[in-house]
């Protein structure tokens, strides 16, 4: 559900058993009819997602991609498992019905969730809104993020979702290891990114719930209102440290609108965007965490991480097995992103 559109030219069928998914869900009584209409979602580069047309329904299901996956990605379980912990906090989520591990069924896992009927924003720059919607859609995305770190994951049952402390150096490891199995060439600031960072870390420790991928086409608003009714694609999310995760929403502020959904270069007072440092220092003030100390190394950190998952995203449209037709072309912004990435490096190295 990640740029949650359905495709109005996408016809009313599924790479898999639509029959079969169908009486598997009215079985289960989550369905009034076996009959089961199946339209792709299109936007995404991760798990496969469709909307069930049934009997006046319409629910949502998110499947593993066919076909071989790198270790740990696409994990359709984790991501049920933490919407079904969220229900009733404070951090919006669609309701979940069913986790199915059976592969017989459409070939992979899936689980089903509840349609919400909302907007999905796509451009950060939020063309045809007002600035002043623009300020209120930016702040009510920095309050959701608050809530969410603000989770206790032992409270609702996800103490066990991931390895507390030593964030940095394990997901830095994670996601070097990866870039390096990859048959893709890698730039040179790819690979200083990867000595770098395990040697600048900086000291003191924190762990919460994170998102991994919180960005604006992340989440449902309201129709009318500048309100989050639903956050979605959590399959990057995990226990680790909540300003990584804040930090790499915040890489917009770093990426050129011209090189890929960012905001950098952009007239943000003329728009009603709020400043990077504006914007950290409203998440500061209702974490109460200091979430500028450190901040390029953060985002050195984070660009390093979306360069390796958009590597990763050119590894499957290399082996034929990605989500999304354009996954090749997503793929070549990877160097330049982690271009920026080292520049972030080099100011916090300098001090500056």
């Amino acid at each position: 559900m990640s740029n949650a559109i359905p495709d109005s030219n996408a016809p009313l069928h599924a790479p898999f058993d639509v029959k079969r998914l169908g009486e598997y869900l009215h079985r289960l009584g989550l369905l009034r009819t076996s009959d089961v209409k199946v339209q792709a979602i299109s936007g995404g580069q991760s798990n496969p997602t469709f909307i069930l047309h049934a009997g006046g329904d319409r629910y949502v299901l998110r499947k593993k991609p066919a076909g071989a996956t790198l270790p740990g990605a696409h994990a359709v379980d984790r991501e049920y498992r933490v919407l079904a912990a969220l229900q009733g906090t404070d951090v919006p989520v669609p309701r979940v019905h069913v986790y199915c591990d059976d592969t017989e069924v459409i070939g992979t896992p899936f689980y089903v969730m509840d349609w919400l009927e909302g907007r999905v924003l796509v451009d950060q720059s939020l063309p045809g809104v007002s600035a002043a919607e623009r300020a209120d859609i930016y702040g009510e995305m920095n309050r959701v993020m608050a809530r969410l770190h603000a989770v206790n994951p032992a409270s609702v049952g996800l103490s066990d979702y991931g390895r507390p402390g030593n964030y940095f150096a394990r997901q830095i490891s994670r996601w070097s290891r990866q870039s390096v199995e990859s048959s893709l060439p890698m730039g040179d600031a790819m690979r200083r990114l990867m000595d770098w960072l395990p040697e600048h870390i900086p000291p003191g420790d924190e762990t919460t719930l994170v998102h991994g991928d919180f960005r604006l086409d992340n989440l449902i608003f309201h129709q009318s209102k500048p309100q989050v009714i639903g956050v979605l694609d959590w399959e990057l999310s995990t226990l680790g440290h909540p300003l990584a995760d804040f930090a790499y929403h915040c890489m917009s502020w770093h990426i050129p609108a011209s090189l890929w959904r960012g905001i950098g270069g952009l007239d943000l007072d003329l728009l009603g965007i709020p400043s990077e440092s504006r914007y950290v220092a409203a998440y500061a003030q209702s974490t109460g965490r200091k979430a500028a100390d450190h901040w390029d190394f953060y985002m050195a950190y984070n660009l390093f991480r979306m360069a390796a998952i958009l590597r990763g995203i050119g590894q499957r449209a290399a082996d034929g097995t990605a989500a999304a037709s354009d996954a090749g072309d997503i793929s070549l912004k990877a160097d330049p992103l982690a271009e920026i990435g080292w520049r972030c490096a080099l100011r916090y190295a300098a001090g500056l």
